[in-house]
């Protein structure tokens, strides 16, 4: 019994915690002003964070903040659809090109912290992004479609006139061979005309390397020096076969300056120190967005084809407040009925199932927002199925019991009996449903298919959690019950449902 009592002492610390997570941020004491003033309706809403916050003092400053997220999808609370044209005739690319592209605003996308986004190829040269969550749709926007043609540019030479160039837009031969290959119908606009040619021979700048050889790249804030500021700035990685180029001209070039080069304009052009041979830092008086798009940009990639937005639409819930208030209401009363049934039908392991069956639904909602999952109308059906699951588990324990009770068995050992014969069944059952749900989220990746995906994932979430309370949560309260209504029980096993 005393494993029992400290197994329960878990649990109930589990459960008040997972109620925590799950409650509404107005239960918490402190709601975020964007939640609060938001609608169902209202973009800002789709992203609003409940905040938990603990002055550590008591006096007023929060030395600690949680910060817990819960994601619904477009056809819960609506969101951002946004059609993206080619920039270029369809004969200057092929159709393996246009997916490559959407393949990297799909990862721009998901580094923006959008989750079951749908991005897909439509025709010959269009892509189709749909937003769900959303801050802000102008930087979204921008993000996915910047091509992000980053250059690492030779300055050799120019030391007096370096700082002329910064902000300025310049011309490299990397953009003259881009622009070759990509070049359209005779007498367009040549996007470069007007930029900067190298100073002393007129001609193009060199670009030593372009953002195809970075390996990685992310946004770190570097100490203030002396009397300075704190700056943002860019650590990035050189991959492998890059190296050696890269680490031989900047090896030749120590004490010369070298460009960083976005989409034509230089960024900044910091004086080599030493051979770069792994890596570097871009420095430019970023702001910390500015730092962090930027990351992301050359993180996912430059787009293979240039975008330029078709159309934009803000979109509301497919299903509406009212409709997403009766789906839960029906969700509710399927599981008052399943609690009421097992109440009834099995007297007191159906009490203990009924308890283990409340921690069961605030541990996956608990689950969902720390992860956080993304609730979307088949995500929520992937749920209440693993609600399901979770009470077959039961009755399958329940039923063996009883068994075990007719044959004769003492009450110990017919308990004993029951979840150890029980258990196999239910972990063979979970598992190969498991395995179909990770086969549904495989398929869920393909571009228009993520809403499988949802339902794979919240339906596995419960499957694994099912697990543990199915057997060891729902052990626990019946010994418990059992050892305080002993007597009771050994007089009248009509309560055990027998």
């Amino acid at each position: 019994m005393s494993s029992h009592v400290r197994w329960l002492m878990l649990i109930l610390a589990l459960s008040i915690f997972c109620i925590w997570v799950a409650s509404p941020p107005e239960f918490k004491g402190v709601q975020t002003e964007a939640c609060s003033k938001a609608t169902a309706q209202q973009i800002e809403s789709l992203r609003c964070s409940e905040n938990l916050e603990i002055d550590a003092n008591g006096d007023g400053e929060n030395e600690f903040a949680l910060h817990i997220t819960q994601s619904l999808g477009l056809d819960l609370v609506g969101g951002l659809r946004v059609l993206l044209q080619a920039d270029i005739p369809t004969q200057n690319f092929t159709r393996e090109e246009l997916a490559e592209t959407a393949n990297n605003v799909s990862r721009r996308v998901n580094a923006l912290g959008l989750t079951e986004a749908t991005v897909q190829v439509q025709g010959r040269d269009r892509i189709l992004v749909e937003l769900p969550g959303v801050r802000d749709p102008e930087q979204a926007i921008a993000t996915i479609q910047q091509t992000a043609l980053l250059e690492f540019v030779d300055f050799g030479g120019l030391s007096n006139q370096v700082l002329d160039l910064i902000g300025r837009e310049i011309v490299t031969s990397e953009q003259i061979a881009l622009r070759g290959e990509l070049s359209g119908e005779e007498g367009e606009e040549d996007p470069l005309a007007g930029r900067l040619a190298h100073p002393v021979n007129g001609l193009p700048f060199r670009t030593v390397m372009t953002g195809a050889g970075l390996q990685a790249a992310s946004a770190v804030l570097a100490p203030a020096q002396g009397t300075g500021n704190p700056q943002w700035l860019i650590n990035f990685e050189i991959k492998e076969d890059f190296q050696s180029v890269f680490g031989s001209f900047t090896g030749e070039r120590i004490g010369q300056p070298m460009a960083i080069v976005l989409d034509g304009e230089v960024l900044s052009a910091p004086t080599i120190q030493a051979q770069l041979s792994t890596g570097g830092v871009i420095s430019g008086q970023f702001t910390e967005q500015e730092a962090n798009t930027l990351a992301l940009q050359l993180r996912s990639g430059a787009l293979p084809i240039p975008l330029r937005i078709e159309s934009t639409q803000e979109v509301g819930a497919t299903l509406g407040q009212e409709s997403v208030r009766l789906s839960v209401q029906a969700g509710v009363v399927g599981v008052l009925v399943v609690l009421a049934f097992m109440l009834i039908y099995y007297r007191l392991p159906g009490l203990a199932a009924d308890l283990a069956l409340i921690v069961f639904i605030f541990l996956n909602i608990a689950v969902f927002k720390l992860l956080p999952v993304t609730l979307t109308l088949p995500a929520i059906t992937g749920f209440l199925i693993s609600i399901g699951t979770a009470v077959d588990g039961n009755i399958l324990i329940f039923e063996r019991i009883k068994e075990e009770l007719r044959a004769g068995l003492a009450l110990e050992d017919a308990l004993k009996a029951g979840f150890d014969r029980a258990w196999t069944s239910i972990r063979d059952s979970n598992l190969s449903t498991i395995i179909i749900c990770g086969i549904l989220f495989m398929f869920g990746q393909t571009p228009g298919a993520s809403i499988v995906a949802g339902f794979a994932v919240t339906l596995a979430i419960g499957l694994v959690l099912n697990l543990f309370t199915a057997v060891i949560v729902t052990r626990t309260f019946l010994y418990i019950l059992v050892g305080v209504f002993r007597n009771s029980v050994d007089r009248n096993r009509a309560l055990l449902g027998v």
